[in-house]
């Protein structure tokens, strides 16, 4: 997979600026990322998925960032959500795959909704903002309280609605990453029947109600999973802005305003591009370590230790401090010319600096939450680990 990733970097690359002026992924890049099977990473192979593990999945993510952000960070939103769908109940996932084994499903798990108990399910009114990948999926996954008949707040669900029950607000006006059309979902009366909720506060203990327990993915552990899909677009994007860096500097550009005719023979270009490498990977060597110990859980019948969980936590913040930082040197090598509208690197650069600062990833935050675990305090700033 990772291969049919990397043949697509041409087309994702020509069509980066068109993402970021129409504020959404251009069908031709669904459509061949969809003909690659690249929505499918994560689905059952019940389905025609291919079950791949996160390491894989994150390959295909950092490479598909290496051409646009906006699109492999769409398809990492879709992918994600294809991997929660095999942690529902088996009519749950059937509602959606057997009818369409190509469905793809966005998610926002923020509960922004009110719900009211009714006969075999809520009935669900809320707007969800953030919703990546809404403009290409067929159904949704959206936090909600799930309240009992007296309407008191049992829960957090995580409810799977079809697209047809929901409307699309046009909000997504933002800096960077303005391609992922991440707009606000509305959702008025919907009726959502209780085997399509999924238990927000189970499934970070580990506790999937789907049916199908040999399925070792399906076992991942919940938050590491929901956090470290987010920087395999990050990684993506500096990678991306290396290699053209390179191919810049190997034409011979100069420096301006110094004696350096050709800005490689520079010792401040050498370093600097030295020092950009070593930051890549470092990311990638802890997105690596992190998905290594997702997977390798799976494969145990006990969950993900908290311990580790906090380590993946910090391994994300890492990932994206690293990337932010790689990419500032080579803008600094590259020059004020990185920032024409007409420069990718700018457009990179605008990509990265805002999905690193998504909530899920905030390294400060996971830096915080690392620390009470090595210090074994107990009380802890977060839920999500």
């Amino acid at each position: 997979m990772p291969a049919r990733a990397a043949a697509l970097v041409d087309l994702l690359r020509s069509n980066a600026q068109r993402a970021d002026a129409e504020r959404r992924v251009p069908e031709e890049n669904i459509q061949a990322l969809a003909d690659a099977g690249l929505f499918k990473i994560s689905v059952p192979r019940r389905f025609g998925g291919h079950e791949a593990d996160f390491r894989t999945f994150l390959e295909v993510s950092s490479t598909l960032g290496q051409g646009c952000g906006s699109t492999a960070w769409a398809a990492t939103l879709i992918n994600v959500c294809g991997w929660l769908i095999g942690l529902y109940p088996d009519q749950a996932q059937r509602d959606v795959l057997e009818a369409d084994p190509d469905a793809r499903i966005c998610g926002v798990v923020a509960p922004s909704s009110t719900s009211v108990h009714t006969e075999g399910g809520l009935r669900v009114t809320g707007s969800w903002g953030f919703a990546s990948g809404s403009l290409h999926s067929q159904w949704a996954m959206l936090g909600v309280p799930v309240v009992n008949a007296e309407g008191q707040q049992i829960d957090q669900g995580l409810a799977l609605i079809p697209m047809s029950d929901l409307s699309i607000k046009d909000t997504w006006y933002v800096a960077g990453m303005r391609g992922t059309g991440s707009n606000t979902l509305i959702a008025e009366d919907v009726f959502v029947p209780s085997h399509r909720i999924l238990s927000v506060p189970a499934a970070i203990g580990g506790d999937y109600p789907t049916e199908h327990k040999d399925e070792a993915l399906y076992r991942s552990a919940f938050v590491p999973v929901l956090a470290l899909v987010l920087v395999g677009p990050q990684l993506g994007l500096v990678q991306g802005a290396m290699e053209m860096v390179l191919t810049s500097l190997a034409k011979g550009r100069p420096i301006n305003y110094s004696f350096y005719e050709r800005s490689v023979e520079s010792g401040s270009t050498q370093i600097n591009m030295a020092e950009a490498q070593s930051l890549i990977d470092t990311a990638r060597l802890h997105m690596r370590r992190a998905a290594t110990d997702i997977d390798e859980a799976s494969q145990s019948p006990d969950y993900l230790d908290v311990k580790v969980r906090a380590r993946v936590k910090m391994d994300v913040g890492v990932v994206a401090r690293r990337s932010r930082e790689a990419m500032d040197l080579l803008l600094s090598v590259q020059g004020a010319g990185s920032f024409a509208e007409a420069s990718l690197l700018q457009l990179k650069w605008r990509d990265l600096e805002t999905g690193s600062r998504h909530a899920v990833v905030n390294p400060a935050l996971a830096s915080e939450a690392y620390g009470r675990s090595l210090l074994d305090v107990p009380e802890q700033v977060t839920p999500l680990i």
